[in-house]
């Protein structure tokens, strides 16, 4: 039987920072016995991302628990208590995992960081050289417009003309 949820794994949303794992457990042990609590930290602030997991022993105090507790607060923040969606690998789910379930969304949350931060790079690197592309075109450009200026100043300028006349009647 494939389960969709795991039906005594909650996941817990909305911690406020100072929640560590000590106090999750406090606040949920009196649903029934806690296997298990995480909250998955950061790597760069080792500081956990305001979400845990608690997985009790008994899936009816599961229940109870995300019954009580979801949009309950817990150190002035509103909580979100639901089932534990479990770890899902490439090419579809493939029961549980050896792996405990918030290591895949450690690696997801970290991989989405550092996709965007690519992408982010990648633009201002595109948007640098096309800045610097147009720029080198209009240096161009206006170095071939000085040119023709120089050229066309020779034989169009009136004060030259006036002066070659003068030149011209004085001699």
């Amino acid at each position: 039987m494939n389960q969709a949820v795991q039906k005594n794994t909650l996941y817990v949303g909305g911690l406020a920072e100072e929640v560590n794992e000590s106090i999750l457990h406090s606040a949920f042990i009196p649903f029934g016995d806690i296997k298990d609590v995480k909250t998955p930290l950061d790597q760069a602030t080792q500081k956990h991302r305001s979400f845990g997991f608690v997985t009790f022993l008994e899936r009816e105090d599961a229940a109870a628990a995300m019954d009580n507790m979801d949009g309950a607060e817990l150190y002035g923040r509103v909580l979100t208590v639901n089932y534990a969606l479990p770890e899902r690998i490439k090419g579809g789910e493939q029961g549980w995992a050896a792996q405990p379930i918030w290591a895949d969304a450690d690696t997801w949350f970290e991989r989405q960081q550092q996709e965007e931060e690519m992408q982010r790079l990648q633009a201002e690197h595109r948007a640098a050289m096309q800045a610097a592309e147009e720029l080198h075109r209009k240096k161009m450009a206006d170095e071939r417009e000085g040119e023709k200026e120089e050229e066309t100043d020779i034989v169009n300028d009136p004060m030259r003309k006036a002066e070659e006349e003068a030149l011209m009647q004085n001699s």
